[in-house]
């Protein structure tokens, strides 16, 4: 059997890598006084030390074990409790839920209503439902710390919260701008393109200084979201000029019998274009710009088509 023959790209940025983990696979630091946050390198956790218990957010199974691990450390260093009495889901995927099974049935769980929904329908033992759910508002006061969690529509997915530390100058808000990194496959799978390009200026909205976004080993700051609206919006800008200048006619003329060629090479071309500009100014300040930028800019392109209705003119 042959190895394949894999691509080269181009280094990634020395700031977009974050602190390395120990010998045991994570890392664990201190966000502000007693909030803190955990990641294997690729996921993030965060957990909150309060007089009645640890509040932890988000239990991803690739850190799994490791969630208590880090709990311990900080409890045994700071001389607190390491019993994790809350978990709050951020949104319902198992990439960020599948080791809440963890932390037995002691633990309440809390999340948006749809998230219950969700995880009900999903009937995955490794993330059990939340017990306590919220509509669009509540504030958490447990242990004489407060968190504010909030829904402003889909976004990532159907379900996925804004949770604010206000005392910590701290925003939990997953799967929507990566710090230092380009998006992954369509937008970071995103199930509402629309509602996930708005959701940095909701992010923005608020007051803090740190950001816990769900991926990729280092902890974001208001610029890195800035930074993140601005590439989206390049992408969105190309893609439009993009479907306004390319002429899909040749694409049929080739394939006239097999419409889904022409219309892959089509579109394949419009992302193309719409992402070389891109690629080429993001780079050496994204990673893996060149990796996923080209996805992303279909994703946009096709949301823009067929949720804003860019281009999809009307037949004489």
């Amino acid at each position: 059997m042959t190895s394949p023959i894999l691509p080269d790209y181009v280094p990634v940025p020395r700031a977009s890598l974050g602190p390395a983990v120990n010998g045991q696979g994570y890392y664990v630091g201190r966000v502000e006084r007693n909030l803190y946050w955990v990641t294997d390198g690729d996921y993030h956790s965060a957990f909150l030390t309060t007089a009645d218990g640890v509040v932890l957010f988000d239990a991803p199974p690739t850190i799994g074990h490791n969630l208590q691990r880090a709990v311990n450390d900080v409890a045994a260093a700071e001389g607190v409790s390491n019993t994790v009495t809350h978990l709050v889901y951020t949104h319902h995927h198992s990439d960020h839920a599948g080791g809440s099974s963890i932390f037995g049935t002691n633990v309440v769980r809390i999340g948006h209503e749809e998230c219950r929904r969700l995880l009900l329908r999903d009937n995955d033992p490794a993330k059990p439902p939340p017990e306590e759910t919220f509509a669009d508002r509540r504030t958490l006061q447990i242990g004489g710390e407060r968190v504010e969690l909030a829904w402003h529509g889909g976004n990532h997915s159907p379900d996925n919260i804004y949770i604010h530390f206000p005392d910590h100058d701290t925003l939990m808000l997953v799967d929507i701008a990566l710090p230092g990194w380009v998006p992954f496959y369509g937008i970071n799978l995103s199930e509402d393109v629309p509602g996930y390009m708005a959701a940095p200026g909701t992010a923005l909205s608020y007051p803090w200084q740190h950001l816990i976004a769900g991926h990729l080993g280092k902890l974001g700051t208001r610029d890195d979201a800035i930074l993140h609206q601005q590439y989206i919006a390049d992408i969105e800008a190309g893609a439009r000029t993009a479907l306004a200048t390319i002429d899909p006619t040749p694409y049929y003329q080739q394939y006239p019998d097999n419409p889904w060629a022409a219309v892959k090479g089509h579109l394949d071309a419009v992302a193309d274009a719409a992402a070389a500009p891109v690629i080429e100014k993001y780079t050496g300040v994204l990673g893996a710009v060149d990796v996923f930028t080209s996805a992303t800019a279909f994703a946009i392109l096709e949301s823009i088509r067929l949720d804003l209705g860019y281009r999809m003119d009307v037949h004489p």
